[in-house]
Order: structure tokens, then C-alpha cells, then sequence
């Protein structure tokens, strides 16, 4: 039989959440993955399986966790209709200042935002180290991936409200139209 491994880096501040409570958190990856997770000290992560799906799940599970999220947000990943993106804040900052800036305009005052932008899109966002992780339904992530690359790039907040909204509305249309059949 196959065995597939996975591999991946965590910040050293966020093993003990993929570990969880008395390792709730790793048992529970394990048992939902039927995949067995190592962790070491410095926060390198070994996933194991002999399914590869099983592995890779596990992996988006750990990486969503080591990027941020908590890992009741990130066992969303079980559902195959969930995704998970992660934006590199380098690919938009030069330098620390720049990033500082950005992530400032997509977390906005107090949070207003980034709570605006879940809000809107039906996803969760983690603002951690020099990343944006969006987990949620797939097409929900990809129009919030939008609205961030959006702000990331210098449109007003106003403009992405505008464009969510109508997003949404789209949406709330096709549902009821769905809902006619």
C-alpha cells in the first residue's frame, strides 16, 4: 500500500494550537483525515497517510492553522465544498513599512474591514505575519481573494463594498432562482 506524505513549516507560536488541549486538536485532524500528524519542537509538520486526499486535507487543515485561523474555522476544510487561499503579503510590499500600510487597509479601523469584507463574502480572513488566509465556500473565497487583491492594489473601500454587494445580490438571486425549479 501507498503511503503519501506531507510536509509544511509553522510559526513556532501557533504548534500548540495545531496540537490543541490535551493534543485535542492534532487527535482530532488525525481521526477526520485518517492521516497521522508529527510535530516537531521547531514546527515542522509530517502528515502521513495512505490516501493522498486524506493527506492533503490534513495539510490545508495544519496550514490554515499555523497561518492564523482557529481550528474550529479551519475543520471547515472537511467539507469539500470549503477552500482555502493564502495571499503573500511580498508579492504587494517591498518592504516592512509597506506591509504594515496594507495590512492596516484590509483589517481597517478597530477591524471594520475585514469584518465587513467576511461579512459580505461569507468567509473568514486571518491578517497573520506577512499573509491573508481566506477560508470558506470556494466561489465565496475567490470574490473575497478579489476584494483583498482589490484594497492590496489601491482601490478605495468604497469601491470594493460597492462591488461585494453586488456580488452578493448575484448570488442571492441565483439561490432564489434555484430555489424555483
Amino acid at each position: 500500500m501507498d503511503e503519501y506524505e506531507q510536509e509544511l513549516k509553522i510559526p513556532k507560536e501557533r504548534i500548540a494550537v495545531v496540537i490543541g488541549t490535551n493534543g485535542k486538536t492534532k487527535s482530532k485532524i488525525e481521526k477526520e483525515t485518517n492521516t497521522k500528524v508529527d510535530i516537531s519542537k521547531e514546527g515542522l509538520v509530517e502528515i502521513v497517510s495512505d490516501n493522498s486526499l486524506d493527506s492533503w486535507i490534513a495539510r490545508q487543515i495544519v496550514k490554515a492553522i499555523g497561518r492564523g485561523f482557529s481550528p474550529e474555522h479551519a475543520f471547515m476544510l472537511l467539507d469539500e465544498s470549503s477552500s482555502f487561499e493564502l495571499i503573500e503579503m511580498k508579492d504587494w510590499a517591498k518592504n516592512e513599512s509597506q506591509m504594515k500600510r496594507l495590512k492596516g487597509r484590509v483589517i481597517g479601523e478597530d477591524g471594520k474591514s475585514k469584518r465587513t469584507i467576511e461579512q459580505l463574502t461569507d468567509t473568514h480572513i486571518s491578517v497573520y505575519g506577512k499573509t491573508i488566509g481566506i477560508l470558506g465556500d470556494s466561489a465565496d473565497v475567490q470574490t473575497s481573494r478579489k476584494a483583498i487583491e482589490m484594497l492590496l492594489s489601491g482601490a478605495r473601500h468604497a469601491t470594493v463594498y460597492n462591488l461585494l454587494e453586488n456580488e452578493q445580490k448575484k448570488k442571492k438571486k441565483l439561490e432564489f432562482m434555484d430555489g424555483e425549479e
